[in-house]
């Protein structure tokens, strides 16, 4: 009898390991929570092991020598799985060697958001006990980072407060807004949360909260109105949510790459975009805040002050980093009207402009000017002088000034250039200037 080497005398083919994955609710069964933890490891980055206890996340690959951390989502509407989180998965465990932890809590958070908001205490409080968990493996609180998404940013904060603010960090990705923003501090993310909170603002006139809720809270693009986002509603569902999912999408890309989404505190969006905050001296001592896994965001003060608001500018799509100069113009002479001088930087055929604006009795005017091409890689300067609008007759006024322009952070007046040469204008005539920076 011919016995067959499949069945008699080799060992069995290892099974292979079978990867978990979110639920799927139906809108009309949401409200039960059905929380899971799904464990992701460098070694398996598109694997998640569903783990319980102590017992699964020992046999699961989990290293309590390394950091966790754990990505909560947000209210979902259709019920089904984040369409960015394998992605983030993916990136993080790419950006560094941790253990990912996402929270599907898919159940809990379906149907009206009023009944998701009304689940954020009890699944805190499971969220705290599977911590507790990792505790007791040996993890330290300060090596766990929790990263929450809209409604998961206020889930995040309140098991940051029941650890009493000692978990590492906080992300909260442009945390949700309706319910939240009169919420007290008790109810909501806010900077006593873990030793390090942050925030990154992108919806904040409608899905997202306006207010600060970190140690550093970002506002991109001024927190709301998202380059590259359709601005009518017709748009749809897209129209409606493409401003507050950004903030994930920044979050991703400052992961997967080096150029620098830096920020810089200031009063206003207003005041920045006016060229008023130039540099991180004041609360940061020239720490310049960056968004990304940088220990504490980049700034190396202690004690850390909270709710800095601090802003950038962002290209429409990925990596979506910009950089920001500060232009200045100096008129000769004073003029009795305000003078608004449009500048534009060009990089082989791609341009980036902004407007300065010199008030009235006065010689010298400011702005910030964001460009995706580094400053030395800038070769031209175009003005146009926009004329004061008279119907009748060509407006033929003529200006002469000097410009100046410097790489934020301005940190020490060296780092100005100026034209050579003084800048003469006429009103609605472009005027181009070669402009000469090294590169450093």
């Amino acid at each position: 009898v011919h016995k067959s080497s499949s069945t008699w005398g080799d060992a069995p083919p290892t099974p292979q390991p079978k990867c978990a994955d979110f639920q799927n609710a139906n809108v009309f069964e949401g409200t039960d929570l059905k929380v899971q933890f799904l464990l992701f490891v460098p070694s398996n980055p598109n694997c998640g092991k569903l783990v319980e206890g102590s017992s699964d996340l020992q046999n699961s690959g989990f290293n309590a020598t390394l950091g966790t951390k754990l990505i909560i989502h947000g209210f979902s509407v259709l019920g089904t799985k984040p369409s960015w989180i394998d992605k983030f998965i993916r990136t993080l465990l790419q950006a560094t060697n941790a253990n990912v932890i996402a929270v599907d809590w898919i159940y809990g958070s379906t149907g009206v958001y009023f009944s998701a908001v009304k689940n954020v205490i009890k699944l805190s409080l499971k969220i705290c006990l599977f911590l507790n968990k990792l505790l007791v493996l040996g993890v330290s609180e300060s090596s766990i980072h929790i990263i929450g998404v809209s409604l998961g940013a206020h889930v995040g904060g309140m098991v940051g407060q029941l650890f009493g603010g000692q978990l590492g960090q906080i992300t909260g990705l442009d945390p949700a807004g309706p319910e939240y923003t009169s919420a007290s501090v008790e109810e909501r993310l806010d900077a006593g949360d873990a030793l390090f909170v942050e925030a990154i603002h992108t919806d904040t006139d409608n899905f997202g909260i306006r207010i600060p809720v970190g140690h550093v809270d970002y506002f991109v693009n001024g927190g709301q109105d998202q380059p590259g986002c359709p601005t009518y509603f017709y748009a749809g569902y897209t129209y409606l949510i493409c401003d507050h999912m950004r903030a994930v999408h920044l979050y991703i890309s400052a992961l997967e790459n080096s150029c620098p989404l830096m920020a810089f505190p200031c009063d206003s969006y207003k005041a920045f975009l006016a060229g008023h905050c130039l540099d991180c001296f004041n609360p940061f001592l020239l720490s310049c805040p960056r968004i990304g896994l940088v220990e504490q965001g980049g700034v190396k003060i202690e004690p850390l002050p909270k709710e800095v608001k601090v802003y950038l500018l962002t290209t429409s799509k990925a990596p979506y980093c910009m950089h920001h100069s500060l232009v200045e113009f100096h008129l000769k002479e004073l003029r009795k009207k305000d003078t608004n001088i449009e500048v534009t930087f060009l990089s082989s055929n791609v341009t980036f402009s902004s407007k300065i604006t010199i008030p009235k009795q006065q010689l010298h005017g400011k702005g910030i000017i964001a460009h995706a091409t580094p400053q030395c890689q800038i070769n031209q300067v175009k003005f146009k002088f926009q004329s004061s609008n008279r119907v009748w007759k060509k407006d033929r006024t003529t200006i002469i000034g000097k410009f100046c322009t410097a790489l934020l952070p301005v940190n020490h007046r060296e780092k100005v250039i100026c034209l050579p040469e003084p800048v003469n204008l006429q009103a609605s005539v472009t005027a181009s200037h070669d402009l000469k920076i090294a590169c450093i």
